[in-house]
């Protein structure tokens, strides 16, 4: 049950911020007040339908005591009894306390693993995936940077995905995939295994990191590979460095040393705000069980194996023997959908345990 003073306080916060906004108040101020009230207007809905159902009941039971009434009444207890629970539950998710970073577009890095180029390839077979999820969305793709494997797909992709929740449904994504299968390359049938690792980094403002210029070792140098005859005459090419991290981008598929910087720096922001978010998740998990994944980079979260064409991810021992629609992208929403219900469901469980 949900605490009663938590919903009138709620309700309350929706009411006054309902007043301030009829006032005369400055515009920056009218524009908070506008994003508060459009994330209580669901939730004080959801507050109203369930004390309107819960006032049904009440009358449903006070006419099982009406002689001519009480069939009627006992139908609509039978139906109430299965509404209330799905109304409080729906009401304790929208309650769940929202990560901040949820909204936001992300950096998304895949990266060939073990297995050479079977593993490149792999990696531009996950980042296709994706791809095409995020067209289904309705979000935009647009690469940063790749370096191609000789035999197709890729050593590294880097790309900004842009769109309404981006991070809310990506951010179980990160860790290492693996896939099992006949390599092309493979002449004698054999299955092999090789991985690649996935990174979803929420894109970060500069008010939420901090950069002293101080603290960066700016390089720059020729850019190689393709690019025609530009490429070897300019020092385009930008690696940085964060000392106190460690932390190094390089930057080279633009052809001015201005554009390279500032995607450099885009993705170093996105890399240390992701590593301190990462650290307060590990102290939160050691506080917390059942949290779905650790966040770590080095986790296995996934297999794709392909002879049987099934998908299992390990972290919630879910199976689904469609590979063919998830690698497409078609049906990986129903591996997210999954996992954010596994997510909300330890974090219910969690604010049970605390209350």
């Amino acid at each position: 049950m949900i605490p009663e003073e938590k919903l009138q306080s709620v309700i309350a916060r929706f009411e006054a911020v309902q007043s301030e906004m009829n006032a005369d108040v400055p515009r920056e101020r009218y524009v908070a007040l506008s994003k508060e009230f459009s994330e209580l207007a669901p939730i004080a809905a959801a507050i109203g339908k369930l004390n309107a159902a819960q006032r049904e009941y009440e009358d449903a039971e006070a006419l099982l005591r009406v002689r001519d009434m009480a069939e009627m009444a006992r139908e609509e207890i039978v139906r109430l009894n299965e509404e209330l629970p799905r109304l409080e539950h729906e009401l304790e998710l929208m309650l769940l306390p929202k990560d901040a970073a949820d909204e936001r577009n992300v950096i998304l890095e895949v990266r060939a693993g073990t297995g050479g180029d079977e593993a490149a390839l792999f990696a531009g077979d996950l980042f296709r995936m994706y791809e095409r999820y995020a067209s289904l969305q309705g979000w935009k793709v647009e690469i940063i940077s790749a370096s191609e494997g000789e035999m197709g797909g890729y050593k590294e992709i880097i790309a900004g995905i842009s769109g309404r929740g981006v991070y809310a449904k990506l951010k179980f994504e990160s860790g290492v995939h693996r896939v099992q299968r006949v390599p092309v390359t493979e002449g004698g049938g054999r299955i092999h295994t090789s991985a690649a690792t996935v990174a979803v980094l929420p894109e970060a403002e500069e008010v939420d990191v901090e950069i002293d210029e101080k603290d960066l070792r700016i390089d720059v140098f020729r850019a190689s590979g393709a690019g025609g005859q530009h490429v070897n005459k300019t020092e385009s090419a930008v690696r940085i460095t964060h000392i106190p991290t460690g932390i190094v981008v390089a930057q080279q598929d633009e052809k001015s040393q201005h554009k390279n910087k500032a995607r450099a720096m885009q993705i170093l922001r996105a890399r240390i705000y992701d590593a301190e978010r990462e650290r307060m998740d590990r102290e939160r998990a050691a506080q917390r069980k059942g949290q779905v994944g650790s966040g770590d980079r080095s986790e296995r979260i996934r297999t794709y194996n392909f002879p049987q064409s099934r998908v299992t991810d390990h972290r919630i021992n879910l199976t689904l023997h469609k590979l063919d629609q998830i690698v497409a992208g078609d049906a990986l929403d129903e591996l997210i959908s999954a996992l954010v219900a596994e997510d909300q469901a330890a974090r219910l469980a969690a604010l049970g345990d605390e209350a």
